[in-house]
């Protein structure tokens, strides 16, 4: 019997070791779908079910997230209509406490914010004797009358007033009148009646002595007024007359003032006009122009202008202008035409430059042309060779000695 030494043993196990290795690798090589996908299923089963607990467990883990949010949104809401609900009770506390003990009413500046303010306020005016009716308030002008109907009204009564005090006065006077035309009787007009004993004595008048008396009395009254209208016209004449000389005198002594202020206005006239036209300013004298502040500068408003002098240094200073001018725009045009001469033969360089560019590629291209002419011919003529040379064609066991191991 043969003896199995420990040696052997290890050696066995690692070569039954090493074999069961190599039959997993031919398994796994000479398997097409595992060499063409090239990869490990064992692995991609064990990532996959690794990748279905991950999602699973992230699954469970969202849907306890969104179990806790739901049950968040549900207390949010409780405590946003709690919130809600409060600050309503608090807005309607706070108004009702407004309107029963804070009224705009009792505020300090509550005339300056009164939306009844002008309905409350006083007109603009009450009456012409108002006292806000100021000069510059503008609130009474010539022709108004706003207390027409209370004055009418007023007028009406006096008018009455007087109508009245009026009857009055003529009752007293025709009362006055037969008074005293019962005393101017004479005592021969008179005739006592008989009377009684006892009873009153009356006294009558003969009617055409009365007539006569009363016709003599206003005879009487109309000489004394003749005379006195005759006296008043008198002195009106009088009076006329010395209000006429005096009107005219005043006339001739306002005509003789006038004279003299006339003659004393065309003289000051004359006197002006000879002062202008003797004076710098028509005489354009250049002296007057002259300004305080330098020899260069003149006064604008007595300035008439520049002399010959002045005038003839401007036209040669105009002229070298242009002259001047003339010479820079000669001196541009021929740099324009230097600067295009230029750019004609730069523009005439680069096209000679680009034209032998283009001969040197086409001779480029026909050397290459032709070296790959050549490298074809050789090809074809090395693949016809190797036709020629290798003719036998390969047998079954020729492809047998493959993939018999793994290595």
């Amino acid at each position: 019997m043969k003896v199995a030494l420990p040696k052997d043993l290890a050696q066995e196990v690692a070569l039954s070791k090493r074999r069961q290795a190599e039959l997993c690798r031919q398994k796994r090589i000479f398997n097409a779908r595992n060499r063409i996908i090239g990869g490990d299923p064992e692995a991609w089963d064990v990532q996959v079910h690794d990748q279905k607990i991950k999602e699973a467990t992230e699954k469970a883990r969202d849907e306890t997230f969104a179990a806790e949010m739901r049950q968040n949104d549900k207390i949010m809401c409780i405590l946003e209509n709690r919130e809600r609900r409060d600050k309503k009770n608090l807005c309607r506390a706070i108004n009702n406490f407004q309107q029963n003990f804070q009224m705009p009413e009792t505020r300090r500046e509550f005339d300056l914010s009164d939306p009844l303010a002008l309905r409350k306020d006083l007109p603009a005016r009450q009456s012409d004797n108002d006292v806000r009716n100021t000069i510059s308030g503008m609130q009474k002008f010539m022709g108004e009358d706003l207390n027409f109907h209370e004055r009418k009204k007023f007028q009406e009564e006096q008018n009455r007033e007087w109508s009245l005090q009026q009857q009055r006065e003529w009752k007293n006077a025709q009362a006055d009148h037969k008074f005293a035309d019962i005393h101017l009787v004479p005592p021969k007009l008179l005739w006592m009646t008989s009377c009684r004993p006892g009873q009153a004595v009356s006294l009558h008048l003969d009617p055409s002595a009365a007539e006569d008396l009363y016709t003599k009395t206003r005879l009487q009254f109309d000489e004394t007024a003749r005379h006195l209208q005759d006296l008043e016209s008198a002195t009106r004449t009088a009076v006329c007359a010395s209000v006429k000389e005096f009107n005219k005198n005043q006339a001739l002594e306002s005509a003789e003032k006038k004279k003299r202020e006339k003659n004393q206005e065309q003289e000051d006239n004359l006197a002006e006009i000879s002062n202008l036209l003797r004076g710098d300013l028509l005489s354009e004298n250049p002296q007057q122009a002259a300004s305080s502040f330098g020899p260069h500068r003149v006064v604008p408003d007595r300035w008439k202008g520049m002399n010959q002098e002045q005038l003839e240094q401007i036209r040669i200073i105009q002229k070298q202008q242009i002259q001047e001018k003339l010479r820079l725009q000669e001196e541009e045009r021929q740099r324009a035409l230097d600067w295009d001469r230029r750019r004609v033969q730069r523009a005439r360089a680069t096209l000679l430059m680009e034209r032998q560019q283009q001969r040197q590629q086409r001779d480029l291209r026909r050397a290459l042309d032709s070296s790959n002419l050549c490298l074809a011919r050789e090809q074809r003529s090395r693949k016809k060779s190797m036709k020629e040379a290798c003719t036998n064609c390969p047998t079954e066991d020729y492809f047998t000695q493959f993939n018999t191991r793994s290595r």
